[in-house]
């Protein structure tokens, strides 16, 4: 372990905050830090308290003893190795096998994150940050490498892409997680390389809405995602972590209901049933609905109405009116996806998962439904409602007749309406490039300069009511730490969660929309280049340093993903039957049964090209599938020395040596004949001399 003095973060491991300011009383907030110190303690970590902002308190963490450090990563490679995540078991001596594999700075932060986290029956201290007994610890969060950062971040805006060797320093000091996020990223910014060419020379060369680029663009998803799922084992396999979601300790907020003996291990484990589980589960499924027909129906009347005001309408102040649907979503989207998002958070709190990847697997799932909704719900209704049907439907949306003119109400008339068919290449283009900036922006340059206004204000504050400073007791050698770590702890917390669903939902206006547009891989090429570093900086700079987690995948994105691709295989078909073909002279039910021939069709052609990248891939060799191999057969080899006792340094093969006397008691006789393998063969050639003359 490094020493304390040199350390650049005072050899602390973790910062716990203690919001003391939000305790009903002095009383409840002693209670709770005096219970903190006292469980900290006690699973052999060291404590230093200093003052932290807004009235909390910031407790500093470090392992006391380097040897338990030591023995507990040895034990979590012998448990690894136990459930068949690493392929061999560590050397038996523990100093040993740590100077063969050392140790990283993700797994070391890893291994104590366990120890403050984990429940106390797995030799954890339980603690769950704004949960149960710990209402008062707002969070615990690592310190960030200020030395690595910059030099990450220097590299980054050297280079093109990621090497193995770089994505290897992301694991080692971010963990798997973060480290299959921008393995993903890469590999996807990849791909993109192939469709921002071919979807370029499609809008140049290839009439729109091809049928060429249609296919092409679904095989290059399939090819994509196949890709992707070997590239996954491979890095899995190279960092020791293959199958390692399938290790997972309790979560501290599982709440068992019963105890029952382990049919495999005999020992008494507490547990949760399954049915209770499942019927719980079962909620979901009105949720879902529920949460669509919602997020559906504001879309739906939102869209009506910017229909009728920019297509139909022609009276005063449309400029104006022009903005109302604006304005609606803007107001109503985020206002219903919050309350729906902490439904599905007590909804995923109630289904009462054992460990963390079932319970971010359950939420993951909720909020792609959201996700989904939102990002394509818009084009869903222009492409397969407004342009089919749109001349049967938009006549009756001027119920009350405001829309027409007052020359048209004397005659009786209603407003004409003609279907804009420029509107949903207009709606791609704001979705795959104004939206994708706009994104970026909030996500990067806004956070900062917000963070910036805040703190000015806080100054500002604090100078109007006279208080020069907050923190007049630190000792001079600390300030510039202290100053450094405060800032570090009013960060938002990082989630690579929301950056993967950024990129899902990226991917999915690629498979599902770009035969509208082929020119938006283009746009996305750009904007990844832009996210790779723009992301790295966020990590270094805008939030707090992650957990070093550990996965073995992309988790249920994955899933996700392939989701999307069958989907864009459908969306893909249809869009080029609607608007390749002339449909306006067709009646309603010719215009569903083509698109309905179209998608079964297509759909047959997803499922066989499916196949087929498979079957070919299989048949290629990756670095972590021969890795895997070899290991496998060191070990089979090495078991097959030792349970033959064969000892390859002190065997001797001496031909004219004497023969091991392994015969029993009896038949020496017969077997003292020939003396050697000498004696076998001169028997033998005489033998075969003797029948050569009889012939």
């Amino acid at each position: 372990m490094d020493n304390a003095s040199s350390s650049p973060n005072m050899g602390v491991d973790y910062v716990v905050t203690f919001d003391a300011g939000s305790a009903k009383d002095k009383a409840e907030a002693a209670n709770q830090f005096e219970k903190l110190i006292t469980t900290l303690d006690g699973v052999g970590m060291r404590t230093e308290v200093r003052d932290g902002p807004d009235e909390k308190l910031l407790v500093f963490v470090q392992i006391r003893s380097a040897q338990k450090l030591i023995g507990e990563v040895y034990r979590s490679r012998v448990k690894d190795w136990l459930h068949g995540v690493r392929p061999a078991a560590p050397d038996t001596e523990t100093q040993r096998s740590l100077d063969k594999e050392p140790l990283t700075e993700a797994e070391r932060l890893r291994i104590i994150h366990a120890m403050l986290t984990l429940p106390s029956s797995e030799g954890g201290a339980g603690i769950t940050p704004g949960k149960g007994d710990w209402s008062l610890v707002e969070g615990i969060f690592p310190l960030h490498d200020h030395e690595f950062n910059k030099e990450w971040m220097k590299r980054w805006s050297t280079t093109w892409t990621l090497g193995p060797e770089e994505l290897g320093s992301i694991r080692d000091m971010f963990g798997e997680k973060v480290a299959f996020y921008f393995a993903f990223l890469q590999s996807y910014f990849s791909f993109l390389l192939v469709a921002a060419c071919f979807g370029a020379a499609s809008y140049v060369l290839l009439p729109q809405y091809s049928l060429t680029f249609a296919v092409v663009n679904c095989l290059w998803s399939v090819v994509f995602i196949e890709h992707w799922k070997r590239q996954e084992v491979d890095l899995a396999v190279q960092w020791n972590v293959r199958n390692v979601s399938q290790l997972q300790s309790k979560r501290a907020r599982f709440q068992p209901e019963a105890e029952k003996e382990d049919p495999v291990t005999g020992e008494i484990v507490k547990v949760f049933p399954a049915w209770k589980r499942l019927v719980r589960q079962a909620l979901q499924i009105p949720f879902a609905l529920g949460a669509s027909g919602i997020l559906s129906a504001l879309y739906a009347v939102v869209f009506g109405i910017e229909i009728m005001i920019s297509e139909v309408y022609t009276g005063p102040f449309k400029f104006l009116l022009a903005f109302t649907p604006t304005v609606i979503l803007t107001v109503m989207v985020p206002l219903i996806t919050g309350t729906l998002s902490l439904i599905a958070t007590k909804l995923t709190d109630f289904e009462n998962y054992e460990n963390e990847s079932s319970y971010d697997a359950a939420m993951t799932q909720k909020v792609f439904v959201f996700n989904f909704i939102c990002s394509y719900v818009p084009l869903f209704l222009t492409a397969f409602v407004y342009v089919p049907f749109g001349s049967v439907i938009i006549p009756h949306i001027d119920i009350l007749g405001l829309m027409a003119q007052p020359e048209d109400r004397k005659l009786d008339t209603k407003a004409t309406f003609e279907i804009n068919p420029d509107r949903l290449r207009g709606q791609v283009i704001y979705f795959t490039v104004t939206a994708q900036a706009v994104n970026l922006a909030m996500e990067t340059i806004v956070p900062y300069f917000k963070r910036m206004a805040f703190k000015k204000a806080k100054e500002f504050h604090n100078r109007r009511n006279g208080k020069k400073s907050l923190y007049t007791n630190d000792a001079p050698k600390e300030r510039s730490f202290l100053e450094r770590v405060r800032n570090e702890a009013e960060l938002d917390t990082y989630n690579v969660t929301d950056d993967l669903r950024e990129m899902c939902m990226q991917f999915g206006y690629l498979c599902l929309f770009s035969p509208v547009w082929p020119f938006a891989a283009v746009s996305f090429l750009i904007t990844n280049w832009i996210e790779l570093r723009s992301d790295a900086a966020k990590i270094c700079i805008e939030m707090r340093r992650p957990i070093p987690d550990r996965a073995d995948s992309i988790g249920p994105w994955l899933n996700n993903l392939g989701f999307l691709t069958w989907m864009g295989s459908i969306t893909s078909a249809a869009l080029v039957y609607l608007f390749s073909t002339p449909t306006a002279g067709q009646q309603t039910p010719s215009v569903i049964t083509g698109i309905l021939g179209s998608i079964i069709f297509s759909e047959h052609i997803y499922f066989i090209a499916q196949l087929v990248v498979r079957i070919i891939l299989s048949k290629l060799d990756s670095p972590g599938l021969i890795k895997e191999r070899q290991e496998r057969y060191l070990i089979r080899h090495r078991y097959l020395q030792e349970s033959m006792g064969v000892d390859e340094e002190t065997e001797t093969h001496e031909i004219g040596g004497a023969r091991a006397r392994t015969t029993h008691e009896g038949n020496e006789d017969f077997w003292s004949t020939q003396q050697g393998p000498t004696g076998s063969i001169d028997a033998g050639k005489e033998i075969i001399k003797n029948s050569k003359k009889e012939q």
